[in-house]
């Protein structure tokens, strides 16, 4: 058995080399291409009858795959955002093969014929204003909920990702600048490494100075009880104990799961609403595509509703008697 068509070097170039160093994906998608693999190559070996180092790139067919998804499904109950999820990583790995081993091309082929499933797009939830207000002031009594206050407005100021805001460093504020000349800002370092600056209000501007007066440049600007960085974990447990504190007087907020994911949802709708433009809106938030940001314009209910009614005709007068357009019935009947 050559190494070229052993399985195992293949899998170690596709995490390392193209994932790392080419795609410089994310470390969250890196480890779920990894847990996908992690369950693939065990089944595949089962299936095969042979060690996991013995497997060759066709011992990966495509009737193992599918026979892998299905078990995803009836053992470990996965739905099919999931299986999409990892049918996606093999996909992309049978992609990465296929470019650079010409041999292996029919192989490839044959595992990216495989089809994802239909799934059911969730809507967006975000939050209207007032709820959002209402979440804001829920932190605002003692020094430990003002720290809460400044995350809770960070996050809804720039759009941020919990994991994001987690890994905010003093040194990427620019604080306290002359209005209109150089305005406040925050250096974002988002997913793949890629960076974007975030315009701050001066609200924001006023909790975020007495969190970093006196740190380094090095220092996170969010910490927690134990003066420790603040963790994306940390984040998450903030945004749904004030959101619970909220519940409990806004049956609306009631009816929603609040995370930092919603704020950032909130964000964006709040812009669009402002009338900020859709692409204004895909840099504020870091999306590669403009297609991940349409999906704000295309759930916006009251925007559709105001368009709508700006286009709603107007009956006047008794309506005109049915008359048949017989050169229109010619026309369709030529065609």
């Amino acid at each position: 058995m050559t190494e070229h068509a052993s399985l195992g070097p293949w899998v170690r170039r596709f995490l390392l080399e193209h994932l790392v160093a080419e795609r410089n994906l994310a470390a969250n998608t890196q480890r779920s291409y990894r847990d996908t693999l992690r369950l693939l190559l065990p089944f595949a070996a089962r299936s095969a009858r042979k060690g996991i180092d013995r497997l060759q790139v066709e011992d990966l067919s495509a009737a193992r795959v599918r026979a892998f998804l299905g078990e995803l499904g009836e053992k470990r109950g996965c739905g099919a955002a999931t299986h999409n999820q990892r049918l996606a990583a093999i996909r992309s790995l049978a992609h990465f093969v296929g470019v650079r081993s010409p041999a292996h091309v029919p192989w490839c082929a044959e595992i990216r014929s495989i089809s994802f499933k239909k799934a059911p797009q969730p809507l967006v939830s975000y939050l209207e204003k007032a709820e959002m207000d209402a979440l804001l002031a829920a932190a605002l009594d003692t020094a430990q909920s003002r720290r809460d206050h400044a995350v809770l407005l960070f996050l809804y100021n720039t759009g941020a990702r919990a994991d994001e805001v987690a890994h905010v460093q003093v040194m990427d504020l620019n604080l306290g600048q002359t209005p209109g000349r150089d305005p406040s800002s925050v250096l974002i370092h988002g997913k793949g490494n890629k960076q974007r600056r975030c315009p701050l209000w001066a609200r924001t501007v006023t909790e975020l100075l007495p969190l970093v007066s006196g740190q380094q440049p090095q220092e996170p600007v969010f910490r927690n009880r134990r003066h420790q960085p603040l963790t994306r974990f940390g984040i998450h447990a903030l945004v749904e104990r004030y959101a619970r504190v909220v519940a409990a007087t806004m049956p609306s907020v009631a009816k929603k799961r609040v995370s930092p994911h919603t704020i950032r949802h909130t964000t964006a709708m709040h812009l669009l609403r402002a009338g900020v433009d859709i692409n204004t809106i895909r840099a504020w938030l870091g999306h590669v595509s403009l297609t991940t940001t349409n999906v704000y314009a295309e759930v916006d209910l009251e925007m559709k509703a105001k368009a709508l009614a700006n286009c709603e005709i107007k009956e006047e007068g008794s309506p005109k008697p049915y008359r048949e357009d017989k050169g229109l019935m010619e026309f369709l009947r030529s065609l």
